[in-house]
């Protein structure tokens, strides 16, 4: 199959069509997106021209199975940034300033509270002394592990795998209370 042949779109694309609608479902993408992706990807690379040549229908599934899967690994691992509200004085506003948007203020202060919470929530359920631990770190004053340290009692040494111990058990619960995207493989 010559890639300059014009009879390639005709051959391929009802069938790219059909295969990127079944797994753009699943994945949270668009079907013209996993199409134009499995396009770039047999235009990009010489030795999937040979293979697409060889077995047209079987490469076409493989290939958008593949960038289905990239896509689905690409949003666990992508975190979209908040849309940005302008600030009372004109400017575009992230983290200072206070901000105009009287119709999404009131909607993210309560999922913001309502975040809060459950986190809060969360930590005081913790076992042994990780609630101390974590209330210590999420604490607004800010403390140093040394300052830790001495109030809880511990050596500085220990408050990195206690820390990490007590952020494994947060998580499990909150990914059991929250419905998140599960992770495959190794947990870091």
């Amino acid at each position: 199959m010559d890639l300059l042949k014009p009879d390639l779109f005709e051959k391929l694309g009802p069938l790219l069509s059909a295969e990127a609608a079944a797994e753009a479902a699943g994945t949270g993408v668009e079907a013209a997106d996993l199409e134009q992706a499995v396009w770039v990807r047999l235009l990009e690379r010489d030795d999937q021209c040979r293979r697409a040549a060889a077995e047209p229908a079987r490469w076409l599934r493989r290939a958008v199975r593949a960038e289905a899967r990239r896509a689905r690994r690409r949003a666990r691992r992508e975190v979209p940034y908040g849309h940005r509200r302008q600030r009372a004085d004109g400017g575009e506003g992230e983290h200072g300033g206070p901000l105009t948007s009287a119709v999404t203020e009131p909607e993210d202060a309560l999922l913001h509270g309502e975040e809060n919470r459950a986190l809060r929530s969360a930590v005081a359920r913790l076992p042994g002394r990780c609630p101390e631990l974590m209330g210590a770190l999420l604490s607004p004053r800010d403390l140093t592990y040394r300052e830790i340290a001495g109030e809880l009692g511990i050596s500085q040494g220990s408050l990195g795998p206690v820390r990490s111990r007590c952020l494994g058990c947060l998580r499990r619960m909150l990914a059991a209370e929250v419905a998140a995207p599960r992770l495959w493989g190794k947990e870091r």
